[in-house]
């Protein structure tokens, strides 16, 4: 044997040996394929999605109000943080309050019910559950003009309580579906042993039942929250003068064009989502390490 069939017989003796079978054949011809069906429509889903942002993006810094570049100006953010857009800000405010106490609410209402529902068996579970999606399937058209009726009936006056309400009513169902989902993952004997400890059944439910259940409640509030901002038909139903949440107030400035400055608003809601985002996971991951 020479030395070059001794240095060949090192390397093959060296390298990892080759994976037999129809998978492993499968995985070599996706690996030797550049551009597979599925990363191309991965890169086209990123593109349609993300496209639209960052031309918002690009034309908030535009020195001009229509489409056409004209030079790179803070201008519209200068305008943004001035008292020009105080109505603006408003609106925003307004937005916030009702997202956030909408949310809480739903949560809370939506959580304690979704327990209570997973926990206790009764005649009328099965409708309740039927019937607590129902706002999920039906078009928002129809709930807004349903409330605009029963506010209308009961006499309360159209105003950010109206929407505060209606908000609340069309977050539930999403707050309960997720702690229900999170429910049918749940482990009941870990209730049996807290009450075979001698844990009461208040105990049971601050102290083992809620923080199992935290992930699905956090969802559901986010979620919340998410809806009730960008929510437009049922708050333009329910709503009324001088309580016009941010969608409202840009339908209605559509009508004179949209202002480069509501882009300014949307870049800075855009860097305060990822940033809050970004620490709300953090957080959530060490609550879990903890």
């Amino acid at each position: 044997m020479n030395f070059k069939n001794v240095v060949n017989n090192v390397i093959t003796s060296l390298r990892p040996p080759r994976m037999q079978g129809e998978a492993a054949r499968h995985a070599r011809r996706a690996y030797r394929q550049q551009f597979s069906l599925s990363q191309t429509v991965f890169v086209l889903t990123l593109l349609f999605l993300f496209l639209p942002l960052l031309v918002l993006v690009i034309y908030s810094f535009n020195s001009s109000k229509g489409m056409t570049w004209s030079g790179f100006s803070l201008r519209w953010y200068q305008e943004l943080f001035s008292h020009r857009s105080r109505d603006l800000w408003n609106a925003f405010s307004r937005s916030i309050i009702i997202a956030l106490t909408s949310a809480v609410t739903a949560t809370i209402i939506g959580a304690i019910g979704a327990i209570g529902v997973n926990w206790y068996r009764f005649r009328l579970r099965n409708y309740i559950q039927a019937i607590s999606f129902l706002p999920m399937i039906l078009p928002e058209i129809i709930i807004g003009v349903s409330l605009s009726i029963f506010f209308a009936g009961v006499g309360i006056q159209a105003g950010l309580l109206n929407i505060y309400i209606a908000h609340t009513t069309f977050n539930l169902p999403f707050v309960f579906l997720m702690v229900m989902a999170r429910l049918d993952e749940f482990d009941f004997s870990i209730i049996e042993a807290a009450r075979d400890l001698g844990a009461s059944e208040r105990q049971t439910l601050l102290r083992v039942t809620i923080p199992i259940c935290m992930p699905g409640i956090i969802s559901g509030f986010l979620t919340a929250v998410t809806i009730s901002l960008e929510d437009f038909v049922i708050t333009y139903f329910v709503g009324g003068p001088g309580s016009s949440t941010l969608p409202v107030y840009i339908y209605s400035a559509i009508r004179f064009g949209v202002s480069p400055v509501i882009n300014a608003l949307s870049v800075v809601m855009i860097l305060g989502t990822v940033l809050l985002t970004y620490l709300l996971r953090n957080f959530l991951k060490y609550i879990a390490a903890k």
